[in-house]
């Protein structure tokens, strides 16, 4: 198991930018795959991004590309996400999760943080 605290999240005008980070502390982090989730109010989590133990493969939803970047430090312990061109749905709680990497990207993952909120207004 490892812990994960996210942070960045705050109110930003559509259009603007925010870049969320994921602290990592616990077993080995390089050897974990990671991802971002979101989950706006009254909707169930859904996916955003996600990133290899290296670092090398990186998978995002549809809606996301090319708006979002997901990226990793291993010697750090870090994991963020880059977020620009912010829209009012992009609004809701941003969750890091952490586990192999096709287990993030199926949403099962065994470790998640406590989320960081992000609203955009229009």
């Amino acid at each position: 198991q490892v812990q994960l605290v996210e942070s960045g999240g705050g109110l930003v005008q559509a259009g603007g930018s925010l870049k969320l980070s994921c602290a990592v502390s616990g077993r080995t982090f390089s050897s974990y795959g990671m991802g971002w989730f979101r989950q706006a109010p009254g909707k169930e989590r859904e996916f955003v991004a996600a990133i290899s133990w290296s670092g090398r493969t990186t998978y995002y939803a549809d809606f996301k590309k090319g708006r979002f970047t997901i990226s990793r430090d291993n010697a750090k312990n870090t994991v963020d996400l880059q977020m620009n061109n912010l829209k009012p749905e992009d609004t809701g709680a941003y969750y890091c999760a952490a586990d192999q990497f096709s287990t993030v990207v199926r949403g099962t993952a065994g470790s998640w943080g406590q989320g960081t909120q992000v609203t955009v207004s229009s």
